[in-house]
């Protein structure tokens, strides 16, 4: 299927790793224009001549989206270089097990700016260029908005707020004919998860638990898996689908788990 991606600019925070570069990947192969918007700038040139190197056009900016200035300076630097904004992946986060018992005001309130404010500042600031563009926004978020996680307030607490966020801006847009869907991620393979995984005492008996409750083949949903389902939805193909909340996780959240 042809979508018809050819030299739009997309925004994809935390492009530079897993799920965001999965996204990355996919769009460029598309021949899109994936703009990286990422905290570490060895992270982002490393993530963009990987994708240069197939002779895609990318680019990068370095922000720290928890600073609310930096996500201003972020879309300044997308429009400086590009001129035009078509579609904006939000996507960095992280799940920091910022739990009910032992957390804080504090630690609560920096996990919302680690995983959700800035999805609203992106948001916000690219929206006069999305207008013009009648481009489109893709929300990632996780499933432990609906299904609990246990010990993870703050994550869970954002990723609630993705989800609705995601049904508000559908509705306020549609003026503007700009759509705003979600993709909502179980158990997907990154470096993060790489990284709790091997934390653990019993990694690979932890990892083949984990694998065995996913329905469908029973193993993780891969980044560009992940990339695909946001490529189309910020594609004309998906040119009547909006305010929707897209499970891509094998089943993991709605069928039975007995499979």
């Amino acid at each position: 299927m042809e979508l018809n991606l050819k030299n739009k600019v997309i925004i994809v925070s935390g492009g530079a790793k897993g799920i965001g570069l999965g996204i990355a990947k996919v769009l460029a192969a598309e021949n899109a224009i994936p703009f990286i918007v990422g905290r570490n700038k060895n992270d982002n040139i490393k993530a963009v001549a990987e994708i240069a190197s197939s002779g895609a056009k990318v680019f990068q900016t370095v922000a720290e989206l928890t600073n609310p200035s930096a996500c201003e300076q972020a879309v300044a630097a997308v429009v400086q270089q590009c001129g035009r904004i078509d579609g904006l992946v939000n996507n960095a986060g992280v799940n920091d097990g910022v739990n009910l018992e032992d957390g804080s005001y504090e630690r609560f309130m920096e996990s919302l700016h680690k995983n959700l404010v800035h999805y609203y500042l992106l948001a916000h600031y690219a929206l006069p260029l999305l207008i013009k563009s009648k481009g489109a926004i893709v929300n990632i978020s996780s499933k432990t908005a609906e299904t609990g996680q246990g010990g993870t307030s703050a994550y869970a607490a954002a990723n609630g707020g993705r989800n609705a966020l995601t049904r508000e801006w559908a509705v306020e847009l549609l003026k503007y004919g700009i759509r705003v869907n979600a993709i909502i991620v179980a158990e997907s393979w990154t470096p993060l998860y790489e990284k709790w995984i091997s934390s653990l005492s019993n990694p690979e008996e932890k990892l083949k638990e984990i694998t065995s409750k996913i329905p469908l083949g029973q193993r993780m949903t891969t980044p560009e898996e992940i990339g695909n389902t946001a490529a189309f939805l910020l594609s004309e193909k998906s040119s009547h689908t909006t305010g929707q909340l897209i499970h891509v996780d094998g089943g993991y959240v709605h069928l039975d788990r007995a499979l």
